[in-house]
């Protein structure tokens, strides 16, 4: 489902050059630029985003990249959002995550992902939209603990956080195009 936001759209020619790259890749990708053009509105926030979110933390290498990866794709495939998949996977693949892991995601537990892999896909399952009891047991905590130091786990933590919190965003001003399994389609649209 196509986004079909209320919000003004700022159109590519208005927008900064560095946003005008991100236009052009988000046309290219996904033929639609309603993300950007919304946020084109405040372009200093979606530099923020880039910058300091994604290039300081997503990226620092504090956590292992295709981990990081693989729990950005898990969190993308419950919320049911294209826009992201589509995205997401190249970055996975580039990363160095195998497609057999990409395809095993839903049933992680029993797929192709080492048992490191398995206690960060469990933790996104905790943290995901769509478990608003979720939260880390001690028997969760002791099995990532095993392969994560409380430090890593608190990045883990605000990494998944911050991911979910956009996906709210970009749902609930329809910024992204949505899987037609998105569980975040606002009822006038699913009428």
């Amino acid at each position: 489902m196509k986004p079909d936001t209320p919000f003004a759209r700022v159109p590519r020619d208005k927008l900064p050059p560095n946003l005008q790259k991100s236009w052009d890749v988000a046309q290219k990708l996904h033929g639609d630029t309603t993300f950007v053009e919304v946020f084109g509105n405040a372009p200093r926030i979606l530099d923020w985003y880039k910058k300091d979110f994604y290039d300081k933390v997503f990226y620092s290498g504090r956590i292992d990249r295709k981990v990081v990866e693989l729990v950005r794709l898990r969190l993308a495939n419950i919320h049911g959002c294209a826009f992201c998949n589509r995205a997401d996977t190249i970055a996975a693949l580039d990363a160095g995550v195998p497609q057999a892991q990409i395809d095993g995601l839903e049933n992680y537990e029993t797929g192709p992902f080492s048992e490191k892999e398995k206690a960060a896909l469990a933790l996104a399952d905790v943290m995901v939209l769509t478990n608003a009891k979720g939260y880390v047991s001690k028997d969760l905590y002791a099995r990532a603990k095993t392969h994560f130091s409380d430090g890593e786990l608190v990045e883990l933590g605000v990494i998944m956080a911050v991911l979910c919190g956009m996906a709210k965003l970009i749902f609930a001003y329809d910024l992204v195009e949505k899987m037609d399994t998105c569980p975040f389609i606002p009822a006038q649209a699913a009428e």
